[in-house]
């Protein structure tokens, strides 16, 4: 019986040292793909808004469906960022839980339920 539990703690033990070296990699790669997506997010609206200023100045409707699209594309970018927020702190979570011996397996990454309350409130 001693035997089937050093068994068992070792296979979570070693769960947890792999979940944890997982998680850590996981929030580094999140972290640079979210500066990268911060700095999209800021170039595509404001060429969108310049854009379609232009075009409204000059009456070229072309130039304000265009400028419309840049939008569009920046509100999606914002989009997967808030996602990866959520992912990040999720993991964050996992890896404090780790720490304090607290942990049993990952939750899952992305509640989409509380995301799409999150959007309607905004």
């Amino acid at each position: 019986m001693a035997n089937i539990k050093k068994n068992i703690n070792e296979i979570l033990d070693k769960n947890k040292i792999n979940d944890l070296e997982r998680f850590l990699d996981s929030r580094k790669k999140l972290n640079n793909i979210n500066i990268r997506l911060i700095y999209l997010y800021h170039a595509f609206q404001t060429t969108g808004i310049l854009i379609t200023t232009i075009g409204t100045g000059y009456t070229l409707e072309y130039l304000i469906w265009t400028g419309i699209g840049f939008n569009c594309i920046a509100s999606l970018i914002n989009i997967y960022t808030h996602i990866n927020d959520s992912i990040l702190n999720k993991l964050l979570n996992n890896i404090k839980l780790i720490k304090d011996d607290k942990y049993i397996d990952e939750n899952n990454l992305v509640d989409i339920e509380m995301f799409s309350n999150q959007n309607k409130n905004n």
